[in-house]
């Protein structure tokens, strides 16, 4: 938990009351491999700072998943656009790797808003985190190559990349997998 306050410390100064009630509105949870957080057509209920783990968000297709986002230890991770409408989800997100993570409800958040000094910036915190990975990952697909973006995973993420299989990985950067290994080929 203590993770999570540091966090938010980088960006602004939190009491130790409005400590104390945000957190005692985080619930921990440790997810199994594999294990799926929401399933298309169910509404997202938290909102959630992954302490450590691999987690993936793509669309189910009949022939291969569409995997559109990984999310990694220290960030923030929602079915975001579900969570704030409560309307239900198109997407899956799952675990990748055994998961820690650190939960909010929907209606926690909203509490927390009203009884904090601090909450408005905590949830704006959390959904610029998120907007702009989205922002950067369509941008991303609109400027760079695959290989580029294949290089700004491993960067960006290098002793977690292994544990996502190629498959996925084709499948963000927006190739097949034979594709993926000609340029791991081509770079290695």
């Amino acid at each position: 938990m203590d993770q999570i306050r540091k966090h938010f410390e980088r960006t602004f100064e939190l009491s130790d009351k409005d400590w104390q009630i945000f957190s005692s509105k985080l619930k921990k949870k440790e997810f199994a491999k594999k294990h799926v957080l929401l399933k298309a057509g169910q509404i997202e209920n938290h909102l959630s700072f992954i302490e450590a783990g691999i987690i993936r968000f793509y669309i189910s297709k009949e022939e291969n998943d569409l995997t559109f986002a990984f999310t990694f230890d220290n960030c923030f991770i929602s079915g975001y656009d579900s969570f704030l409408t409560q309307t239900p989800s198109i997407y899956h997100i799952e675990t990748l790797t055994d998961t820690t993570l650190w939960q909010l409800t929907y209606n926690d958040l909203q509490i927390i808003y009203k009884e904090t000094e601090i909450g408005n910036s905590i949830g704006r915190h959390a959904s610029e985190d998120l907007f702009l990975k989205k922002s950067k990952r369509e941008l991303s697909l609109l400027n760079e190559t695959a290989q580029q973006r294949y290089l700004n995973l491993l960067t960006e993420q290098p002793h977690l990349i292994s544990h996502i299989p190629l498959k996925y990985i084709a499948s963000y950067i927006g190739i097949t997998p034979q594709a993926l290994s000609r340029i791991r080929r081509r770079i290695s």
